[in-house]
């Protein structure tokens, strides 16, 4: 499966981003599909995802700031991202995990500042 994501950029503390990702087969087929995201120096973190058991995830620092969105039919999974923080500040990956494979997109860079 490969990973598509695009719609990272710059954007002022209090504002919108969205962010989306494309992947190659169905994503009906995922165990989970969404988003992560990474600063230099930390883990990779979870920040939202639609698994097959158990529902959509969010991550506790962006729950009821961010919403995940899916098309099956493209086969799409989009991060809507408001009241962003400077503390959004990352680079995102697209997640597909299938049969405890991970497989991830580029990664699209998320600047907070003003």
């Amino acid at each position: 499966v490969q990973l598509q994501a695009s719609g990272g950029g710059l954007v002022q503390p209090g504002g919108s981003l969205r962010l989306s990702c494309t992947a190659s087969g169905s994503i009906s087929s995922a165990d989970a599909v969404g988003w992560y995201r990474q600063v230099p120096g930390k883990q990779r973190e979870l920040v939202a995802e639609f698994r097959i058991i158990g529902g959509i995830y969010y991550g506790p620092s962006v729950s009821g700031r961010f919403t995940i969105f899916r098309d099956t039919a493209k086969n799409t999974v989009d991060l809507q991202m408001n009241s962003l923080k400077p503390e959004d500040t990352a680079v995102y990956y697209c997640n597909f995990r299938r049969t405890r494979i991970d497989y991830w997109g580029q990664g699209t860079l998320v600047t907070v500042s003003s």
